[in-house]
Formats: structure tokens, sequence, C-alpha cells
């Protein structure tokens, strides 16, 4: 089984947005060291969460250069806020910068505030993103002898030669979609790449039996990737890679502390949730971009169950068995949660540590 570190940081006031990015690059470093598998990016805009989220693709490449080992990964893209061109351009260079190490999480998006700040609004936003991913891969395919592209949709525009520069290898970087819709799942599986497995079924965002949900998802796309025809070299890849993502992992040295911390992390989150609350609120004052389902308060059980884990190193371990046996490749764990104060970055580190130190060893 693989770790990866989510990089899911808030600042509540802009004058901490310059400390935020030095504490991420160190501790993004400080993942590298201990031996963890990749580094994922949200995509996210004006609201505090993850202010270098706003260019993600900037940020992996600085990251890229310091870690050269690395994986990179996003989750994820919010398809609709690209064009198209330089959705697939972007990814490319990425592509070469990390030597094929590159896992595109891909999504239609979930908050109408950053919608609407690109001009588009949230009832389009599924099929903005699906318009947008039929361009890309046409983009991506499109040799210099062929005619021309046209973009009609949302994005615009007329491709004449191709897309500069190529890919890395003889096909595009991995794609990630969340294996939610079927006809998410169905692209995974048919194009051979991982997939998020989700933890939740919508409406109800939140339970506390994830696994169940988990087991269902994740047993549909693998009936499809095994029924694609591929290589046993792909299948066995995009295993290895198929995500379940924790919104917040917290290790301390025993279960009573790690608990006490991750109320502590989680009140502190649930604050900068609320402050984003109002413009939120202001975002949706029209049918076009409501919202059709809401996430509950972080200091629920529901909540909990589905987006943390936390304990000692001996709990997690029995906690991610039963993922191990579903068939769960990699494990992404939101290490910076809520607002990254001094004793939030303390915490954080601590959990890397205690990850490499006594989990990992025990998957590898």
């Amino acid at each position: 089984m693989r770790f990866s570190v989510f990089l899911n940081a808030r600042t509540m006031t802009a004058d901490a947005d310059k400390q935020l990015i030095v504490d991420l690059e160190q501790h993004a470093l400080l993942a590298g060291k201990l031996g963890f598998d990749a580094i994922f990016l949200p995509d996210h805009h004006f609201n505090g969460y993850m202010p270098v989220a706003s260019d993600s693709y900037m940020f992996a490449s600085y990251l890229a250069a310091k870690l050269p080992d690395m994986h990179f990964g996003f989750s994820v893209t919010s398809v609709p806020l690209h064009h198209p061109v330089r959705f697939v351009e972007r990814i490319n260079i990425l592509d070469h910068l990390t030597k094929g190490k590159l896992l595109v999480g891909i999504g239609s998006g979930t908050t109408p505030e950053e919608m609407i700040g690109f001009g588009v609004n949230y009832k389009d936003a599924g099929r903005i993103a699906e318009e947008n991913l039929q361009a890309a891969a046409a983009l991506w395919n499109k040799k210099i002898t062929d005619e021309p592209i046209e973009l009609h949709g949302f994005h615009q525009g007329r491709v004449l030669q191709r897309i500069a520069p190529s890919p890395y290898g003889q096909k595009q970087a991995r794609l990630m979609p969340v294996a939610m819709k079927e006809s998410s799942a169905t692209r995974a599986a048919v194009n051979g790449w991982p997939a998020f497995i989700p933890a939740f079924t919508p409406p109800q965002i939140g339970g506390t039996d994830p696994l169940s949900h988990v087991k269902k998802y994740f047993g549909n796309y693998h009936t499809q990737l095994l029924a694609a025809g591929h290589s046993d070299e792909v299948v066995t890849d995009a295993l290895s890679w198929t995500t379940h993502s924790y919104q917040c992992v917290h290790l301390a040295e025993t279960d009573e502390q790690a608990h006490k911390e991750v109320l502590e992390i989680l009140g502190a989150y649930q604050e900068a949730i609320d402050r984003e609350a109002a413009f939120n609120a202001k975002a949706e004052s029209d049918d076009a971009n409501k919202k059709t389902d809401r996430t509950g308060h972080a200091l629920t059980e529901d909540w909990m169950a589905t987006w943390c884990l936390y304990g000692s190193p001996e709990t997690v371990i029995k906690k991610l068995r039963a993922y191990q046996e579903v068939g769960i490749g990699n494990i992404l764990c939101g290490t910076t949660t809520g607002p990254l104060t001094e004793k939030r970055l303390a915490y954080a580190n601590q959990t890397l540590e205690l990850m490499a130190k006594r989990v990992l060893p025990a998957f590898k």
C-alpha cells in the first residue's frame, strides 16, 4: 500500500499566506525525506483554502525540482475552470518535469464561489467538465498533420498544429476520475487509470460506515478495469494508485492524546469553514449556483468517521488493514487540515514522523 500526503491547509488572513507557503514547502520536503510516495494538491481559489492551490501546477513544479523521486498528484483539478488547451499544455510540461510521475485527479468542482469567479454557473459545471475532457482527449491525440480542432463549448478556440510539448511517455499523463458517477468509473477503467474511491454516497456526505461505500465503488471500478482488456502491468499500476482519501490524518503516541489533539485541529478547521460560509451564501444567491448537497459539521460522528483517520500508530494500522483487504492501493493523508499555525504544523510533522517510523513499514 502506498501513502501520499495531501497538502490541504488554510489561512484566515492575507498576511498569513507568506508563511503558509514556506511551511508547506518544508512539510512536503519532510514527507519526501521520510519516504512518502506522493504529494497531492487541491485546486481552489479566493477563499484562503490552500492559497497556492490557485495554481497547484506551479507549486507542484517547484516542489518537483526539490523532490525528483516524488510522485505528484491533484485532488482534484476542477476541470470546468481550466481552458482545455492550457489544461493539456500544463499537464504535459509537468509530466516532463516529474518524468512521468504525475496523477491528475479530475472533477467538476464543489464550490459555487469559485465557479462564479471564472464565469461558470455551478449547475453547468458537470456539462462543461465533460466538454473540456473530450476536448483535452482530442488535443492529446492531435498530430500536426491532422485537421484543426475546433472548440465550440464554454471554452472556445481553434488549434491548427499540435500541443507542445508532447507527453513525456507514449501516452498522456494518468488522469484520476472520482469513481462515483458511472461514467467516471468507466472513464478510469477503460483508460487503465487509477481512481479516487468515495467513502460516502450523496446526498449524504458522511456517515459512520465509510467502508461499505468504499467497497461498493471500488468493486464497480475494479470489475470494469479487469474487463477492459489491459495488460497486467497497466492493471497493477492503476490499482497501486487507486486512492482512499482522508481530509484529516493525525497520529500521536496514544489514542487518548490523538483524540484530544484531533478535536483541537477540527475545532480550528470548523472555524475556517464557518468564516467561508458567508461568502458561499453570497455565491448561491441564484438558482444557477445553488448546491444540492451539504457537508456536515466537522466535529460530528458522521464527519469524523468518513473523513478522519486518527489514533496511535497501532490503532491506525488496524483501521487501514480493512482498506488494504478491499484492494485500495494508496492512502491520501490530509496532514495539514485547517489553519496552519505553528502548533498545527508541529502536529502535522508529528503525524508524518509517526507514520513513517511505525505505520508505513507495516504496509511495505
